[in-house]
């Protein structure tokens, strides 16, 4: 158990010194996406939304 957590320890030491680009990139296209499919399935940030900005985005999707 204990070299379980020394490994993941010396991943993550290892991804922040080489992949933060990276990692930022795949952060932000998986927030993105979360917010299209937010809008095409009328979700909770979707409903938050005045009425004529959603019925613009569903004319948009």
């Amino acid at each position: 158990m204990f070299t379980i957590k020394l490994e993941e320890w010396d991943l993550l030491k290892w991804i922040s010194k080489n992949k933060k680009a990276f990692l930022l990139l795949i952060v932000v296209v998986v927030v993105v996406l979360a917010g299209i499919l937010d809008i095409k399935y009328e979700g909770l940030f979707y409903q938050l939304l005045p009425t004529s900005v959603q019925t613009f985005l569903t004319d948009l999707f």
